[in-house]
Parts: C-alpha cells; structure tokens; sequence
C-alpha cells in the first residue's frame, strides 16, 4: 500500500497529465481505480502530506512580479499575523527565520500598484508597518521536485 503512495507522489508531481481526466490516467499507469487515486490524494491532503495541488506557473513571463517581504513579529501574534498573510492568494511561502525580522512571505502580484495595495492591506490588519520589501531581481530555482523512496 506505500508503494501505491509513494508511486502517486512521484507522479502527481512530476508527470501530471494534462488531460480531460487527469486522475484516471494517473490511475491507469499505477493499476488503479480513478476512485482509488482520489482517495488516496484526499487522504494525503488530510494528513498534510499534500498541502496544495495545482499548476505552476512562470509567473514573470506571464508578467508578474516576486517580491520577498519580512516584518518582525512579536511571539505572541506568530499565529494572528501568519493567518493574515496566509489569507491571500498571492502569498507563495510564508515562514519563520530566527531573526530581527523573524516572518518571511512571498508575494506573487500582476503589477507595483497591486504590491502596493497588498502590503499595505497586511499593514493595515496586522498593524505591522516595518515591511522589508526585497524585489526580486534574478530567479535561482522555481521547482523542487522530492524523489519519494520506495516507489
């Protein structure tokens, strides 16, 4: 039965069909039922093995803009503050560094105008105004791919 999972992981992330019914070729190419596959996902997602499944997509050629924010959040607001910026959509990453600045997000946005609002939104409801606003200025790596052992 790991295998079975192990094999779903490997290929929900690497070789996602892109197709009318995606989860039954996956099912096919495992030996498996479609019903089967979505079982095995929903469980995954339950557990918090999966976190998210969707495409990916470059979002600077399709025109938009990163940018890495970092404000210092008091221990006492960590969860309070983190569901705020957790609440956007174009919040990518959102995680905690040991540091002055120890609340570190990234913002996907079509334009200046649109950081601008959304920066000042988390401001707002977060009564943080010390953002560090880094734009980004190179892409290193946008993929990560876990090769998952025993499939």
């Amino acid at each position: 039965m790991l295998s079975n999972y192990n094999n779903l992981l490997n290929m929900i992330q690497n070789g996602f069909p892109i197709e009318p019914r995606p989860f039954l070729s996956i099912a096919d190419q495992l030996g498996m039922s479609e019903i089967e596959v979505l079982e095995i996902i929903k469980e995954l997602k339950e557990q918090g093995t999966i976190r998210r499944l969707g495409g990916i997509f470059d979002s600077k050629k399709l025109g938009y803009k990163g940018t890495l924010c970092a404000m210092e959040v008091s221990e006492n607001r960590i969860g309070e503050v983190s569901q705020i910026i957790n609440s956007y959509p174009c919040v990518t990453h959102n995680y905690l560094r040991d540091h002055k600045y120890n609340m570190w997000f990234t913002l996907i946005v079509p334009s200046q105008y649109s950081l601008d609002t959304h920066i000042n939104e988390i401001k707002n409801k977060t009564g943080i105004n010390d953002i560090m606003i880094l734009n980004s200025l190179q892409t290193f790596k946008i993929n990560v791919n876990l090769k998952i052992k025993g499939a």
